[in-house]
């Protein structure tokens, strides 16, 4: 697939950033290289509506995601992974943060093909208590298929470091969230996978595609819009809507957003972003703005979006909100007589509605 990267990620100051230092990769991937002025959303709009009025476009016929052939699913198992290596990790939030989240690029040579949506697991280094190997833990995938270089060699992670105190008051360190964060450029890493297609992209690049998503829940959601707005493919161009909901605690923690803005920007009309930091806003009614209470500010909207067949919902994140955003939906869907659950069941098998909590 010939594609061209048109664009990279910032800089994370003041976080920390890990590189290997004679990487000209990595010198690529801290800058933003301009777009190309035709690309911009006045150009889209002239290309998108060259039908006359006489002569409607005829409605696409829906392709299922889950049948393309060119979907690979675990070539690499626990027994024989993939060992890559760390090429970069980069803290992503900020010094008053609750918590650290990274981002990380390793390096699969290619031999891991992957499609936005999809994860791979990660084996940490060393045994568990009774000598056996660490089992695998899965990630969303926060690259697109070309990767953060462009060359479609490599494989990018986000990742929270998981440090808490249990009830007896010790000190709990996650054992693979915590190996990946510490990684040094050069460590090698063992990589299993790619798994899964309930996440990948819609065929139809003039859909509606609204991405929900809650801390790391991010990771796949920063896959599909490099792929929009970043990147210039010969076989994809989107010309439909996407609108990215990011739920996080503190504007420390509100990930890539140097990046999300710089979309807003190229993307035009196409792109729309809406944050929810819940310790520091509230909605007109004083109550924390989690995710499922910004949705409610444009609730209206989105049940006018749901109601056609062009719409897909991704929802990556915390188990919780799935019930909150159910909750806005139950009373708009019984306005026009409809039942939300059983809707959000027909939603589902469309491959409309979909879902990746944990």
């Amino acid at each position: 697939m010939a594609a061209q990267l048109t664009a990279a990620l910032p800089s994370y100051s003041p976080a920390t950033t890990k590189t290997a230092g004679a990487s000209s990769a990595a010198s690529h991937f801290l800058y933003y290289p301009s777009r190309p002025r035709n690309a911009t959303r006045g150009v889209r709009a002239q290309v998108s509506t060259t039908e006359t009025a006489e002569a409607a476009p005829a409605k696409p016929v829906k392709i299922s995601k889950k049948q393309d052939e060119g979907v690979v699913t675990n070539k690499y198992r626990p027994k024989e992974p993939y060992v890559g290596r760390c090429l970069l990790n980069t803290r992503l939030t900020g010094d008053n943060a609750p918590g650290e989240t990274w981002h990380m690029v390793f390096s699969t040579e290619g031999e891991v093909p992957y499609r936005e949506g999809q994860s791979i697991g990660v084996i940490a280094d060393g045994e568990d208590k009774n000598g056996k190997p660490h089992k695998l833990r899965l990630y969303s995938i926060a690259s697109s298929a070309l990767g953060d270089f462009g060359d479609s060699k490599t494989v990018s992670l986000c990742v929270k470091r998981l440090v808490y105190t249990n009830d007896a008051g010790e000190l709990v360190k996650g054992v693979c969230s915590n190996f990946l964060c510490d990684l040094k450029p050069g460590s090698e890493v063992k990589i299993t996978g790619p798994v899964g297609k309930e996440m990948l992209m819609p065929k139809d690049p003039n859909a509606t595609i609204i991405m929900l998503a809650t801390g790391t829940g991010i990771a796949p959601f920063r896959s599909f819009l490099w792929k929009m707005f970043f990147e210039q493919h010969d076989d994809y161009k989107f010309n439909g809507l996407a609108w990215l909901f990011l739920g996080v605690p503190t504007s420390d923690t509100l990930l890539y957003k140097e990046e999300f803005e710089k979309m807003v920007e190229i993307g035009g009309e196409n792109f729309r972003l809406d944050f929810a930091v819940s310790r520091e806003q509230t909605n007109a009614a004083g109550e924390k703005m989690y995710i499922q209470t910004r949705m409610a500010e444009y609730k209206e909207e989105l049940w006018e979006m749901l109601k056609k067949d062009n719409t897909y919902v991704y929802m990556c994140g915390l188990k919780g909100m799935e019930k909150g955003i159910d909750d806005i939906m139950v009373d708009l869907a019984a306005k026009d007589g409809i039942n939300w659950l059983d809707y959000k069941k027909q939603l589902k098998k469309a491959e409309q509605w979909n879902v990746e909590v944990y």
